[in-house]
């Protein structure tokens, strides 16, 4: 009746869900069956042209990807470095900025981030500035914005002494391997101030957008996740659960080294990404024992590594016990000495928060 006009429909994974054949949902089935119909009805109608977006592609319904429906698949990824100074630009219309905000500073500074969240960073910086009964939004604005937008909000935790102890060497171990790597992400703040769910935490941030990344660069970042829980090793003798977090980051990293990139010794890349129910028992076994041996050596890497640079832990943690927060600038002058043993000639880019520490302290 409107043609030529555009059909829009968002989140078409809502109607569009595969059938599941047994009657269970028979309203759903028929609205699909509806749909259908009315898109190849549209045939004639060639002034007509039915979209649809969805983030659950993989659970659509086979008959509506078929051609002549929603035939052509086109992927919008998050924005590249220019595409988020240009969302940073929209979005900070209006307000008014300091002479020393550099939005292309800030747009290195998210990679991976989406433009909603680039949204709310200017919105949260705003705030920011208006808490301070500022007229301007300032850079520091933008860099606590991000921190509250990536790693949460600030918690009031009330810790014991000894509490604040083992999570000053946790952070510390985290910051100091980060450098001994040769990380190729900017520490930006190492704190055993609690925020979000995390106790205290390392807050990372790149300086380039990566796709790809070397076996090297991968055994590099799970040193520095497990440098958090080694630290406490070295320093106290014992383990707390302080780590659950670097655990689960470290696993994944492992299991996908194995079973994704083929990255494993003694065991076929052909077999990776196979089903269990595909693979021999004796693969299987090998497929465990590699996964477990990347992080036992990383492990024992950070051990070795905190040991040798005992002195300076005991510094960084003396210093966040004092000030509970130390910033870049304060890091890289107390790091100015201390040589990088990296493997990696290029350090990988990391996850934002690599360190965060998991409240469940047993004290």
């Amino acid at each position: 009746k409107n043609a030529p006009a555009i059909v829009f429909i968002d989140e078409l994974d809502a109607v569009g869900a595969q059938r599941s054949g047994h009657g269970f949902n028979r309203e759903q089935d028929q609205t699909l069956n509806q749909l259908l119909v009315e898109l190849d009805g549209f045939e004639g109608a060639r002034q007509v042209v039915v979209m649809g977006a969805s983030n659950r592609i993989q659970d659509l319904d086979v008959a509506l990807l078929r051609p002549g429906r929603f035939d052509r698949q086109m992927l919008v990824p998050p924005p590249d470095l220019e595409g988020r100074e240009a969302i940073l630009k929209v979005h900070t219309r209006g307000k008014p900025l300091a002479s020393n905000v550099n939005l292309g500073i800030v747009a290195k500074q998210t990679s991976g981030l989406t433009g909603a969240e680039l949204a709310n960073i200017c919105n949260e910086a705003a705030i920011f500035a208006g808490r301070r009964e500022d007229q301007f939004v300032t850079q520091m604005d933008f860099d606590a914005a991000l921190e509250r937008v990536v790693a949460g909000l600030q918690q009031k935790k009330v810790l014991t002494e000894k509490e604040r102890r083992i999570l000053s060497y946790h952070e510390g171990g985290h910051a100091l391997m980060a450098h001994l790597m040769g990380s190729a992400m900017e520490l930006q703040k190492v704190t055993i101030v609690a925020r979000g769910d995390a106790l205290g935490y390392a807050f990372y941030l790149p300086e380039e957008d990566r796709y790809l990344h070397t076996k090297e660069e991968l055994i590099d970042r799970m040193v520095v996740a497990l440098a958090g829980r080694a630290a406490e090793e070295v320093v106290f003798g014992r383990v707390t659960t302080g780590a659950a977090n670097d655990l689960e980051k470290v696993t994944e990293i492992a299991r996908s080294m194995v079973f994704e990139w083929g990255m494993a010794d003694g065991v076929s890349s052909r077999t990776m990404r196979a089903d269990n129910y595909a693979l021999s028992e004796e693969t299987k076994r090998l497929r465990d024992s590699e996964q477990a041996r990347f992080t036992d050596s990383a492990y024992e890497d950070a051990v070795r590594l905190l040991k040798k640079h005992r002195a300076m832990l005991d510094k960084i943690a003396t210093l966040l016990l004092e000030k509970e927060t130390l910033g870049r600038d304060e890091v890289v002058e107390l790091f100015a000495g201390v040589e990088p043993e990296s493997r990696a000639s290029d350090m990988v880019g990391m996850p934002r928060v690599v360190a965060a520490t998991t409240p469940e302290l047993p004290f």
